[in-house]
């Protein structure tokens, strides 16, 4: 199977239905006119004198030409390699030098970056650019690319898409998907989201990350996508405008959209399901958006390294909102369709299934990356014996239900105590003026660490540290609860919604190191 298939199929079918809404543009593509300008582009590409393994480097925000470059890529068997916008120059060039591509596609609102860029890489590159102010080399490729169909034997196993981790402990690596890789997790989705032929799916993650692989499964089912860079206020006039009826967001999306002054005003019936991600919602925030959109909840558990890997269901949400199990709200839920989960002790052995005894997550499923691109000891480490190794902890319970109480990583030791920072956050949020926080550990002369919460409240809201501290305290053990609480506009975040604790807690331990 190749990714392009699908793309063939609804273009025989249903040519001139969209395929692709670009919201920002309001520029339109149908099926047919999709399968013909990735051809046209796969052609270009390989005038270029591209061979199969090749990398295609893409700069951009999401766009309908990030996908052309995505299904251009699968067709002749090259490699996407998406990169995040957000990054330096330095960082930019070290992915660049990692993945030596053949092609760099940059959109011209990144051309300064890309000048930065190219002056650090010491790499043979066909530069290509698109935009308003581009000079349209992107474009003129294309059209001067062949229509002719492209016939091989590409897919299957064939490597497709290099997607660099968010970076939460360190510098970034590359997972490598194929296209098998890519249509298991699909499977996974589809299964959890239950996708049905007139869906509508809006896309607010960045097409350089894993929710990629989600918009392309809705496409693949002959569903259009339509793309934004998510703005509350946008998206809800997406909703109302497109009758979207999926989309994948993380609490704080949410919470904006619902603190949107007039949101009572848009009609939102269309939607079906929201998918959210980046770990458990509040039962507060659950129970509001049950209350707010017209439609169901899921969450998904997931990496870049192994796409979604467990969910928690519809049902499980709208039975906990009623006192049924309501605990399962702080769970990831159980494994997806195509997935086997295990918690495991360092050794390799299942830990009791017993809601208490913590252990790390391993994942077996064919929706696993192939491994980390070019780093084949760090692979070796991280998928053995056919499982992989997420580096999260958690605990089950008898039904199978996973709780991840932290990263290995994030866990705080404070006087020889074990604190998990997702306790911590879990009791801060029971705050009715927290938007989102992080608990970290910082260097403490007499524990070794103490707790520190770093709190974003909510619009018009306010609070004291003694009061995010007295919240916290009604619902933890004392060792556990905040020393201290840093009250800021935002948090930083990996593409995936994650919040980046390792640059919350670096200025405190760099502190830390030069004054020994």
């Amino acid at each position: 199977m190749n990714l392009v298939d699908p793309i063939r199929k609804w273009s025989g079918l249903t040519p001139d239905n969209p395929a692709i809404i670009d919201a920002t543009t309001d520029r339109r593509v149908t099926f047919s006119e999709l399968l013909t300008r990735v051809t046209q582009l796969t052609h270009a590409l390989s005038d270029l004198g591209l061979n199969k393994g090749d990398r295609v480097a893409v700069l951009s925000t999401n766009s309908i030409e990030y996908f052309e470059v995505y299904y251009a890529c699968a067709m002749r068997g090259y490699i996407a390699q998406p990169i995040n916008w957000r990054l330096s120059a330095e960082e930019v060039a070290r992915i660049l030098e990692d993945g030596s591509p053949a092609v760099f596609l940059s959109h011209s609102d990144f051309r300064s970056l890309r000048d930065d860029v190219r002056a650090k890489v010491s790499l043979d590159i066909h530069y290509l650019e698109y935009g308003p102010d581009s000079d349209g080399s992107f474009e003129k490729a294309v059209q001067q690319g062949s229509s002719d169909d492209v016939s091989n034997n590409v897919g299957g196993t064939d490597p497709v898409l290099i997607l660099y981790t968010g970076g939460t402990t360190g510098l970034s690596k590359g997972a490598l998907h194929t296209h098998h890789s890519l249509y298991m997790g699909m499977l996974n989705q589809t299964v959890a989201e239950r996708i049905v032929p007139t869906d509508v799916y809006m896309l607010t993650g960045q097409m350089f990350h894993i929710p990629v692989a989600l918009a392309m499964n809705y496409i693949a089912h002959g569903c259009p996508c339509v793309l934004m860079n998510f703005e509350a206020k946008f998206a809800l006039e997406i909703i109302q405008r497109e009758k979207v009826s999926a989309f994948l967001g993380i609490t704080t999306m949410l919470n904006w959209m619902m603190a949107v002054d007039d949101f009572d005003s848009y009609d939102l019936s269309s939607l079906r399901n929201i998918q959210y991600g980046g770990g458990p919602m509040p039962a507060s925030v659950v129970k509001a958006a049950l209350d707010a959109f017209p439609c169901t909840l899921i969450q998904g558990y997931g990496q870049t390294e192994g796409m979604t890997m467990t969910f928690l269901s519809q049902e499980d949400h709208a039975k906990a909102v009623t006192g049924e199990r309501a605990e399962r709200l702080n769970s990831c839920g159980r494994e997806g369709f195509v997935t086997r989960i295990r918690v495991v002790d360092e050794s390799g052995k299942d830990v009791p299934r017993d809601g208490h005894t913590s252990g790390e997550i391993v994942v077996q499923s064919e929706a696993n990356m192939m491994g980390y691109w070019q780093k084949p000891d760090l692979t070796a480490e991280t998928i053995k014996d056919g499982w992989m190794w997420t580096g999260d902890v958690a605990t089950w319970d008898e039904d199978g239900y996973v709780f991840i109480v932290d990263r290995a990583k994030d866990m705080i030791i404070s006087g020889g105590e074990n604190i998990y920072s997702t306790q911590v956050e879990a009791a801060i949020h029971k705050h009715p003026g927290v938007l989102e926080c992080a608990v970290i550990g910082v260097p403490d002369d007499e524990w070794g660490e103490s707790v520190k919460a770093v709190v974003v409240m909510k619009p018009g809201e306010s609070a004291s540290e003694e009061a995010i501290i007295q919240t916290a305290k009604e619902h933890l053990a004392s060792y556990q609860k905040p020393k201290s609480v840093d009250f800021v506009e935002s948090l930083p975040k990996a593409p995936t919604g994650k919040i980046l604790k390792r640059e919350l807690r670096e200025p405190y331990w760099d502190a830390a190191k030069r004054n020994v």
